[in-house]
């Protein structure tokens, strides 16, 4: 059972990455000075001038100046967005009590630019609040969101689909079977999953019987002696492929896979809340 300071370690773990910050006239968007962004850019992002009554979900805040907060929101017609909380520290700010993460909010905000205005935020309501293990697992599904996917870029069937894992989680549907579901959407949405149900090398369809392992970049194909990559059974892929994670096999392969997949995707950035999780219930 997860004790306050792991929620707290959790939280403050998800520090907002550097390709987050404000990028030199002239120099792409997509890279870094250390090394690229592997997130998937919108090729031209459009802001609005102003949005009200957006659903939203604060993914993590941390603070700007003396009394603000800069808050990243995940919206469902918007994406991902930066919003600055002006105030919000101030003890009678009705901002104050609202910004919590995995709380359905109703928010509206301004700007053209890379951090826009919170104007307001309300709660919705209608959510079961996470405890226990699926509060961290709650944060390690923000953690994923704020590293694989880039600002203003929509995914509305991903809102739909954290909506939906987080009343599962909220409900204490298995969260082995529960985060491998949303791992695999986030993947798809993002445009970097394979179809697992074809061998990249024949074209024919994978074999239940075969071993195969999964090229990050192209999909699956037939296991070698000489692979490091982590060998997985074609049951597992097809199974994967039907949402369907009932055999203990294939949660014990879908797991190391998914680890696999998402560590390519994120270039060795460190997922820190997976690491809590798998001290404590070894996900």
């Amino acid at each position: 059972m997860p004790t306050n300071d792991d929620l707290d370690d959790a939280h403050e773990l998800m520090a907002p990455p550097a390709a987050d910050a404000p990028v030199p006239a002239g120099q792409p968007a997509a890279q870094t000075a250390q090394q690229p962004d592997r997130r998937i850019k919108p090729r031209t992002p459009v802001r609005e001038g102003r949005v009200a009554g957006q659903p939203g979900f604060v993914l993590h805040s941390y603070p700007y100046k003396e009394t603000s907060l800069i808050v990243d929101m995940f919206t469902r017609d918007h994406g991902r967005v930066g919003l600055v909380a002006k105030g919000a520290k101030r003890p009678l700010s009705k901002l104050r009590g609202v910004l919590q993460t995995f709380q359905p909010l109703s928010v509206s905000f301004s700007g053209k630019s890379e951090l826009r205005t919170l104007i307001d935020a309300e709660w919705v309501g209608g959510m079961l609040p996470l405890e226990k293990t699926a509060l961290l697992c709650g944060f390690y599904l923000n953690e994923l969101l704020v590293k694989l996917l880039a600002r203003d870029d929509k995914h509305p069937a991903l809102f739909d689909h954290y909506v939906s894992t987080l009343n599962q989680l909220a409900h204490g549907e298995p969260a082995q079977i529960v985060l491998r579901k949303f791992e695999r959407a986030l993947l798809k949405e993002t445009g970097v999953a394979a179809d697992l149900g074809r061998c990249t090398t024949t074209r024919a369809p994978v074999e239940p019987a075969g071993s195969y392992v999964i090229d990050p970049e192209r999909g699956p194909r037939s296991a070698l002696v000489s692979d490091v990559w982590p060998v997985v059974s074609g049951k597992c892929l097809l199974d994967m492929e039907r949402e369907d994670y009932e055999d203990p096999a294939t949660q014990a392969q879908s797991k190391q896979l998914m680890r696999f997949l998402l560590a390519h995707h994120l270039g060795g950035q460190p997922l820190n809340t997976r690491q809590i999780l798998i001290d404590l219930m070894q996900l």
